[in-house]
C-alpha cells in the first residue's frame, strides 16, 4: 500500500534534509532486516543498538526514505532523508497515519497499572461482546481479535506492530478495542501521538526497575501518569495510594472506584469456595447496584471487577450484562483453576514478583486452605532483586516451596535458584528443589493431600520456556494435565 511522505508526516515536526515529499512510500521499517525497495526505514538510536549504523544496509535493500535522528551523511541524493528530534515517536505518528488512523475508528480503552491489566481487560472484552458488540485486545496475553490470540513479544508492542494490530481489528470490524498500556510502552513511544477514549489507572507499586526498565520509582510513576493526558475519561482506583499521583496532571475527566467515597463502590465482601472453584463477592453502589459475583478469587479481582463494571456502565452496557460476564469470566493464567476432582485445588498464575507473588498467596491463604504448595522459578537475566523478594514471599506465606525452572534465558538455572534461596533463607519456610519444571508439577500432583492449594507461578499464559536464548515449547495447562493423567 503506496503512501505518499508528506501524509506520513502531517501531524509531526521534521525537517527535509534531502529529496521530496511527494516519495511514495511502500511500507515502514524499524527492522533494516525487513526493508525491501520502497519501504520507508527509521534508524533508531536504542539502548543496545543505534539503528543509524545499518544505513548502508538498507540504501543497497532500496529504501525511497530514511528517517534520521542526527546528521548523517547519505551518498545517494535520490533517496530522501528526514531528520527527526525522536525516531520512535516519529514511528508512532507516521505507523498510525500509514494505516489510517485505526484506533480512531474504534472506542479505544488503554490500561495501565502495575497489576491487573490483562485480568480487567478480559473482562471489559467479556462486557463488551457479551452485550453483543466486537472487541479486540492487545496486551501481556498477546494480540485477540475475533477468537484468535497471536503471541506479542512486548504488552505494549512496537509502534508499528501496534498500529497493524488496530488496522486489523478494524479490517475485522471490532468496535472496541482494549489495551494494556505498560510504562515501557509510554516511556518507549510505542504510544506516542494516541488519543484514547478511556484510560484506566488499576494500581502501583515498585516493578520494571532496573537496567533498560525505569531508573527509579518517581519515573516508573511518571510514565504511567501520562496515560492521562492521552484520554477523554480516565478511571481510576482511589483505594490505592498513588492515585493523587498519578492524576495530578491529568487533562481528562475523571471517574473513581473504591471502597468508599466513588462514582462505584464495592461493600460487604465475601469469599466463595465451591469445591476448589474459587470467586469473590460484593455489593456495588454508585455506577451499578446490586450485588456482583467475580468469577476469579482475590481481593484484588474485586478492584478488578470494580474497574470492569465502572467500564462498562460508563459505555452505557446493561447491567445484567455486566453482570452474567463477570460471575463467568476466565482469564488465562490470572488465578486461573484447573479442576482436579481430587479434592485439592491447583491454579495458574503470571506472577513473576515479589508483590504479585505475595498477593496472590494471602489470596489463597483467605480460603484456608490445608496447605499451601507454590511452585516457581524466576527468569534469567533479570534483577537478583525480583528472586531475593519471591523467595522470601514464598517461604513466608506457603507450606512448601518447589523451587524450579522459569525462563532461565541464557544462565544457569541453578545460579538463579541460589539467588531464590537467598529469599527463603530469611523465613521458616520449607522448600525442595526440582529444577526440572514438568517434574517438579509432577511431585506436587503426587503428594497432595485433600484441602490443599498448588499454585503455579510465573508462567501463566506463556507457551514456552526459553533456555540458553532458545524458546522451547512448555504448557502449564498441559503440565498439570500430564501430572494428573500420571497420577491416577
Amino acid at each position: 500500500m503506496a503512501v505518499r511522505l508528506a501524509e506520513l508526516l502531517e501531524k509531526m515536526d521534521y525537517q527535509l534534509i534531502q529529496g521530496n515529499l511527494d516519495t511514495e512510500v511502500e511500507d515502514l521499517a524499524y527492522d533494516s532486516r525487513q526493508v525491501t525497495p520502497g519501504m520507508l526505514f527509521v534508524a533508531i538510536a536504542g539502548f543496545v543498538v543505534d539503528g543509524h549504523k545499518f544505513i548502508p544496509d538498507v540504501i543497497q535493500r532500496g529504501a525511497s526514505v530514511i528517517v534520521v535522528e542526527r546528521e548523517t551523511e547519505i551518498p545517494d541524493h535520490e533517496i530522501t532523508v528526514i531528520r527527526v528530534a525522536n525516531g520512535r515517536e516519529a514511528l508512532s505518528r507516521m505507523s498510525q497515519a500509514y494505516f489510517g488512523y485505526p484506533a480512531e475508528r474504534m472506542i479505544s480503552i488503554g490500561i495501565t497499572g502495575t497489576k491487573g491489566k490483562s485480568t480487567t481487560a478480559y473482562m471489559i472484552r467479556d462486557i463488551i461482546e457479551k452485550s453483543g458488540k466486537t472487541c479486540g485486545i492487545v496486551g501481556t496475553i498477546g494480540i485477540y481479535i475475533n477468537g484468535t490470540v497471536t503471541p506479542t513479544e512486548h504488552t505494549t508492542p512496537e509502534s508499528y506492530d501496534l498500529q497493524k494490530a488496530f488496522a486489523d481489528m478494524a479490517e475485522a470490524g471490532c468496535e472496541y478495542m482494549v489495551m494494556e498500556v505498560s510504562s515501557q510502552g509510554i516511556k518507549m513511544d510505542r504510544v506516542a501521538g494516541m488519543h484514547f477514549d478511556y484510560g484506566i489507572f488499576t494500581n502501583l507499586s515498585p516493578d520494571h526497575i532496573g537496567p533498560n526498565e525505569h531508573k527509579d520509582f518517581d519515573e516508573y510513576l511518571h510514565c504511567k501518569s501520562r496515560l492521562f493526558q492521552m484520554c477523554d475519561v480516565g478511571i481510576v482506583n482511589t483505594d490505592d495510594p498513588h492515585w493523587r499521583e498519578i492524576v495530578r496532571e491529568a487533562s481528562c475527566e475523571l471517574k473513581t472506584f473504591g471502597t468508599s467515597q466513588a462514582d462505584m463502590t464495592a461493600a460487604d465482601i465475601e469469599h466463595i469456595n465451591q469445591d476448589g472453584d474459587l470467586s469473590m463477592k460484593f455489593h456495588a453502589g454508585g455506577l451499578l447496584e446490586g450485588d456482583v459475583i467475580v468469577g476469579l478469587p482475590g481481593r484484588f479481582n474485586i478492584y478488578n471487577g470494580m474497574c470492569a463494571a465502572c467500564t462498562g456502565a460508563l459505555l452505557g452496557m446493561p447491567q445484567e450484562v455486566i453482570l452474567h460476564a463477570l460471575e463467568h469470566v476466565e482469564v488465562r493464567g490470572r488465578v486461573e483453576h484447573v479442576p482436579t476432582g481430587r479434592g485439592f485445588s491447583i491454579l495458574i498464575d503470571f506472577a513473576h514478583n515479589g508483590v504479585s507473588t505475595e498477593s496472590v498467596l494471602r489470596t489463597l491463604r483467605e480460603y484456608h486452605p490445608s496447605r499451601i504448595i507454590a511452585i516457581f522459578g524466576c527468569g534469567g537475566n533479570r534483577s537478583k532483586l525480583r528472586r531475593y523478594e519471591m523467595g522470601e514471599a514464598v517461604g513466608k506465606l506457603a507450606e512448601l516451596a518447589i523451587v524450579t525452572s522459569d525462563n532461565p534465558r541464557t544462565e544457569d538455572v541453578m545460579d538463579i535458584i541460589e539467588d531464590i534461596k537467598v529469599g527463603l533463607a530469611k523465613t521458616d519456610g520449607e522448600y525442595i528443589v526440582i529444577p526440572d519444571r514438568q517434574a517438579a508439577v509432577n511431585h506436587a500432583v503426587k503428594h497432595a493431600q485433600k484441602g490443599d492449594m498448588i499454585i503455579l507461578l510465573g508462567k501463566g499464559h506463556e507457551e514456552y520456556q526459553e533456555i540458553n536464548g532458545v524458546k522451547h515449547h512448555y504448557s502449564e495447562r498441559e503440565a498439570v494435565a500430564n501430572a494428573l493423567a500420571e497420577g491416577k
